[in-house]
């Protein structure tokens, strides 16, 4: 199993749906992953790289190859205690407004909001 890194021109997500489709079709492929602020595309597999390129090639992207290696191994997770849980209600939610006015038609008014 290889790890194959390749540059793609990706400007959008209908440009990241085509190439991974694209890629999709050969065989061999376990993983594929595509990053668009590096404008790269991941492929984890038995796959010659040149057949990624070619499959890239025919739906009209560019595509260069930037490494090909061994897949990195995972890495576990830090283990941070979960976050505590948030108050049903803070003190903004609990704020109550009462307002009572005295109308001069001798008509008392009180709001509570």
């Amino acid at each position: 199993m290889k790890k194959t890194v390749i540059k793609v021109n990706i400007n959008c997500e209908k440009c990241k749906t085509k190439a991974m489709k694209a890629v999709a079709k050969l065989s061999g492929i376990n993983q594929i992953s595509v990053d668009g602020e590096k404008q790269t595309l991941t492929v984890i597999g038995e796959v010659d790289p040149v057949k990624i390129i070619k499959q890239l090639k025919k739906i009209g992207m560019t595509a260069d190859i930037v490494s090909v290696g061994p897949p990195d191994t995972p890495k576990p997770p830090p283990s941070n205690p979960p976050p505590p849980p948030l108050p049903p209600c803070c003190n903004r939610c609990q704020l109550v407004a009462i307002g009572y006015l005295d109308d001069p038609y001798n008509h008392s008014v009180c709001v509570i909001l």
